[in-house]
């Protein structure tokens, strides 16, 4: 599987950015694609992720409300609008890609990680 990651930039606090991610390769129909993120200095954390068939999501507490994962399962893109953006979001954007349909928080249950992308988040 590969996993194109696109969207990043550069937004106010307040403002909204929409970050992509391709699924290509093997995916099948039963899988779960996210995004984590680090900070610089920072561990990665999680940050909200979509199981393809259900649709069923999983957000961080910190971002709940502010961001929104959709999926186009015939492009096999996910996209996660973020909206209401804190300097606190700055970060590089991980997608994630993993077989099966549990969508869970922790990295080591994602085998497939494309490559990230910066969201800067001035104040």
């Amino acid at each position: 599987v590969q996993l194109q990651a696109s969207g990043g930039g550069l937004a106010q606090t307040g403002g909204s950015l929409r970050l992509s991610c391709a699924a290509s390769g093997r995916t099948s129909s039963n899988y779960v694609m996210g995004w984590f993120r680090q900070a610089p200095g920072k561990l990665r954390e999680f940050v909200a992720a979509i199981s393809w068939s259900g649709g069923i999501t999983l957000y961080a507490d910190s971002v709940k409300g502010r961001f929104t994962l959709s999926r186009d399962t015939a492009k096999n893109v996910m996209y996660l609008q973020m909206n209401s953006l804190k300097p606190e979001d700055t970060a590089v954007y991980s997608c994630v890609f993993e077989y099966g349909s549990l969508v869970v928080t922790n990295t080591g249950s994602y085998d497939h990680w494309g490559q990230g992308t910066q969201v800067t988040v001035s104040s």
